[in-house]
């Protein structure tokens, strides 16, 4: 559950050149509010396309948030700092973008349930501050609309520019920071400014190493495994399961995945396919380890989803193929391959 305890928006308007900091933090005691910040909040907390981070030393921001964490300053006081940086920079970009500045601090707990509830008014009443603290800074993009115009006598057709983005939909340019182990999760475009491609949020604002997002890892590690399966003659469709269901079944355990661990988990019965493997991951300069989420290696490598070339499709569990009994693949003398399914005892139409 994602619980935010305090925000505040700060408006940029690129066209006028004014910046409108915020004088007051949200009223999270709003229903509405707060669902809005909460589910922008969710959304990148939760995402596998965050990229990792360490503070390098000297950073600037590293040394406001520590002030903030030892309290000598307020939340809302760091918030205007940090919006005072994002607004000179942003506005030197040789494409400005119309956006806002979403500055949170929240709390995740996790998988925190009430009675078999996880909905968050369920979870609210009880609620007990034992979750993950984080410094969230969203990069909100204002998007371009057309609403109607009513009033004398004829309606008409009004520009408005002001449209912050739907709870649902994704946010690129954002930052966590973890409060306790100051470890940084954060994404970004680059940006062009005074003609050179410069990425803002990590090399400028944060100051910090940069290393692969679990997305990246997950698909690097499948590929691998793949073209390490085709080479040795295996069903390289049934050896990425495998490796999907290894990534998963790490990610469950400690929340931290190692590629190289995957594969001789994947290759445990063959040394020379365990070697090359290897070889890849170092060749490819994967992280000894990446944090991943339990939510976001389920949804990334829970199911896995193949295609033959006769146009059928089959989805099915990841870890299915090493249940015996259960989905099989026999490669047959003239190097086709023939799937078996067994154990069903209905098949409904999707």
């Amino acid at each position: 559950m994602i619980r935010a305890n305090h925000a505040v928006l700060h408006a940029f308007d690129f066209e006028t050149g004014s910046a409108y900091l915020s004088e007051d933090e949200l009223p999270l005691e709003d229903k509405q509010v707060k669902s809005y910040v909460q589910r922008h909040l969710r959304r990148i907390s939760s995402s596998a396309e965050s990229r990792h981070g360490e503070f390098s030393e000297g950073s600037g921001f590293a040394e406001q948030l520590s002030a903030y964490l030892a309290n000598e300053n307020t939340f809302l006081g760091l918030s205007i700092q940090v919006a005072q940086w994002f607004w000179e920079e942003l506005r030197r970009a040789d494409s400005v973008e119309q956006c806002d500045l979403l500055v949170a601090e929240f709390e995740d707990t996790g998988d925190m349930k009430v009675d078999g509830k996880a909905d968050d008014e369920s979870v609210e009443a009880t609620f007990e501050s034992n979750g993950k603290r984080f410094f969230a800074i969203l990069v909100l993009p204002r998007k371009l609309s057309f609403v109607h115009e009513v009033g004398g006598g004829a309606n008409g057709i009004y520009r408005h520019d002001g449209m912050l983005p739907s709870p649902t939909q994704k946010v690129v340019s954002y930052l966590l920071v973890n409060e306790d182990t100051l470890e940084i999760d954060f994404s970004d475009k680059p940006r062009l400014i005074a003609g050179r491609e410069v990425n803002v949020i990590a090399d400028e604002f944060l100051q910090c190493s940069a290393r692969a997002s679990s997305k990246d890892v997950f698909t690097a590690v499948s590929q691998i495994v793949e073209e390490v399966a085709q080479e040795a003659g295996l069903a390289p469709a049934l050896e990425v399961s495998r490796a999907k269901a290894a990534l998963v079944s790490a990610a469950e355990r400690e929340e931290v995945v190692e590629p190289a661990e995957v594969g001789r988990e994947v290759f445990a019965d063959r040394e020379d396919l365990r070697e090359r493997f290897e070889q890849e991951v170092r060749e490819q300069s994967l992280p000894e380890e990446v944090p991943v989420r339990r939510g976001v290696a389920n949804r990334m490598a829970k199911t896995h989803r193949i295609r033959t070339d006769t146009g059928v499709e089959i989805s099915f569990p990841s870890d299915l193929p090493d249940r015996p009994g259960y989905l099989e693949f026999i490669r047959e003398d003239d190097g086709r391959m023939t799937i078996t399914i067994g154990n069903v005892a209905r098949v409904d139409n999707r």
